[in-house]
């Protein structure tokens, strides 16, 4: 039988230190996975909105920056202030802010997400991103279908699959370590959600001529779709839960599994925790 772990969860400097056993765990948990849709939505609406200000040729800054490498610079800027606005928000301290299948793929195979949880998870991401583009569309209307915005795609760049393959599964593996790395030390843990939004700054800025800077399959199949658009589509399946996996063993090798405390990419000092944070061994043991 897998051990019995709380709900809620003691939290001591920005950190969850042990379950508490004042309520049972239930297998399902509606308020976080509603929050994960909700978030990644949010990050969608963000990401139409300003990809219609930055490139839609009737906006008056698309035509005031000529330069190509600016432009990315300030939609990097603003999806990474995106992010990390969502992690840091009360919402997102709650269920995480993983906002990305790839993300919670890893927490599962760390042991820090249990089953129920992690479909739970997915489908609310996927979900969200699909009903967040279609939400910014609406409102919209054809700012977000012309070519120049094409609901903020994420496509292979003119390199190819296998260099957008590759790049997508560099950044991730970065991403993920950069997280886990930050997130488990005491006096780095509160700048998990900082550190989160530069790369995603840095990665538009730099890596999206390459593969469109995805790292998360739910937001391309979401932009994919409404685009009924879907070249290389098995590359952001495929390379950022690669990267994001192979992160996580890096990390577990050189540190211990014992050293992942918690699913979320912010702690929270009070609050529920769902994922048994604290724990010196994996949250999740399956029974035999």
């Amino acid at each position: 039988m897998p051990p019995r772990v709380g709900r809620y969860a003691k939290l001591e400097d920005g950190f969850c230190i042990e379950p508490v056993m004042a309520k049972p765990a239930t297998p399902l948990h509606w308020p976080e996975y509603l929050i994960e849709a909700v978030a990644i939505g949010t990050f969608m609406v963000s990401a139409a909105v300003f990809a219609v200000v930055l490139y839609h040729p009737s906006s008056p800054f698309s035509g005031a920056i000529s330069n190509e490498l600016v432009r990315r610079a300030f939609m990097g800027l603003a999806m990474g202030l995106t992010a990390a606005a969502i992690i840091y928000s009360p919402w997102g301290r709650r269920s995480g802010a993983h906002m990305n299948p790839a993300v919670t793929l890893t927490f599962f195979r760390l042991g820090k997400v249990a089953p129920p949880d992690f479909v739970g998870y997915i489908t609310a991401q996927f979900t969200g991103a699909i009903v967040g583009i279609a939400a910014a569309a609406l409102v919209l209307g054809g700012l977000v279908s012309d070519p120049s915005v094409n609901y903020v795609t994420t496509v292979p760049g003119p390199a190819g699959d296998v260099v957008a393959f590759v790049a997508e599964a560099l950044i991730s593996f970065v991403l993920m370590l950069t997280v886990l790395t930050v997130s488990n030390h005491p006096r780095g843990a509160p700048f998990t959600g900082v550190c989160a939004g530069l790369l995603v700054w840095t990665y538009i800025t730099v890596e999206a001529p390459l593969s469109g800077m995805s790292m998360n399959p739910a937001r391309t199949f979401g932009s994919a779709l409404l685009a009924r658009d879907f070249p290389g589509l098995w590359i952001y399946f495929t390379a950022p839960p690669l990267g994001m996996l192979l992160a996580a063993e890096v990390f577990t090798r050189r540190f211990g599994a014992q050293r992942v405390l918690c699913a979320k990419l912010h702690h929270p000092h009070n609050g529920p925790c769902i994922f048994g944070c604290g724990a010196s061994a994996p949250v999740l043991e399956r029974s035999a």
